[in-house]
């Protein structure tokens, strides 16, 4: 998928904290055969966009948050005005990294922080986090670099931003809880609220929709599954629809009161039955995410679907 496909315009804006490795990922999807521009101050994007040759190639951008200009509402602002652009399909790959990781790498390299030029860098680290956190959780690709290698970095650049086989769009299933507001940038929105709250079960109180046993629960309410195989149904209709026009990533939200059981179980569902049907899926549990890393628990793991 290395051209813009169908007279749509294909930008792919790539963050994260400082040593997370934007600069690799932008090498990668420019070999991949993106336009690609490095540290690109927010201010120019639009004159970048405006007037450009018809038949351009996509546009690889890396945005630091170094920049004059930046700002994390900036940023997410400018990429709901790029979503909301006739002709142009626009993602925000964020490029994730434990502040171990980067302690190291910075340690590794002797680098100042950018965020603490005259300080440590865990200074910097700290800082970066707190200023880049709503624009983590506004990310269409979340992909952890802590553990990967440049060749795994490149497989999974590759993997979201330009496959090469099945189908040519990035499918996100989000859950979240009504109580912190919506996500930004979801396509289709289902409430779970109707369904029985594990919550009011002492014995599940504390698990998460990850759960077999909070799973369980959930589907034995009768109006689960006319509710699921409904949602599954109009999910398999649009899917095809929207790679016609040239859409490259589609997501699908659920949201249920506190954010941790029917939402988590219903978007773990969803997730594994289009995995199933060979769909790229990737899952974001916003409110268990804001409690730390998310993992694959029990056994109610969605086979190819996977947290980017």
């Amino acid at each position: 998928m290395t051209e813009s496909a169908n007279g749509i315009q294909r930008v792919v804006l790539v963050t994260g904290p400082s040593g997370a490795g934007k600069t690799s990922a932008i090498a990668v999807l420019e070999d991949l055969g993106f336009e690609s521009i490095d540290n690109l101050p927010l201010g120019l994007l639009p004159r970048l966009l405006h007037g450009g040759p018809s038949g351009r190639p996509p546009l690889a951008l890396a945005i630091d948050a170094r920049n004059r200009d930046f700002s994390a509402q900036g940023l997410i602002d400018m990429v709901d005005w790029l979503t909301g652009l006739p002709g142009v399909s626009a993602d925000l790959v964020f490029l994730d990294c434990r502040a171990e990781i980067l302690m190291r790498r910075f340690s590794e390299t002797r680098r100042r922080h950018p965020l603490a030029p005259a300080e440590s860098p865990q200074e910097g680290i700290r800082r970066e986090f707190d200023l880049l956190g709503a624009v983590r959780d506004r990310a269409d690709v979340l992909i952890d670099t802590s553990d990967l290698s440049p060749h795994e970095l490149r497989d999974e650049i590759s993997r979201w931003c330009a496959p090469e086989a099945g189908h040519h769009l990035a499918v996100a299933v989000h859950s979240f809880s009504y109580k912190r507001g919506l996500p930004r940038g979801l396509d289709m929105l289902f409430d779970c609220r109707f369904l029985t709250n594990p919550y009011w079960e002492p014995g599940l109180r504390d698990r998460d929709g990850r759960d077999p046993a909070v799973a369980a629960h959930v589907r034995s309410d009768a109006r689960f599954a006319p509710f699921f195989d409904r949602v599954l149904d109009l999910t398999r209709f649009l899917l095809p629809a929207h790679i016609e026009e040239g859409k490259a990533h589609f997501a699908i939200g659920f949201g249920c009161t506190g954010g941790r059981h029917r939402s988590v179980a219903t978007a773990q569902a969803l997730a594994a039955a289009l995995a199933q049907g060979g769909w790229q899926v990737s899952i974001r549990h916003r409110e268990l995410e804001r409690a730390g890393p998310v993992r694959d628990g029990g056994n109610d793991n969605p086979g190819q679907a996977r947290q980017a």
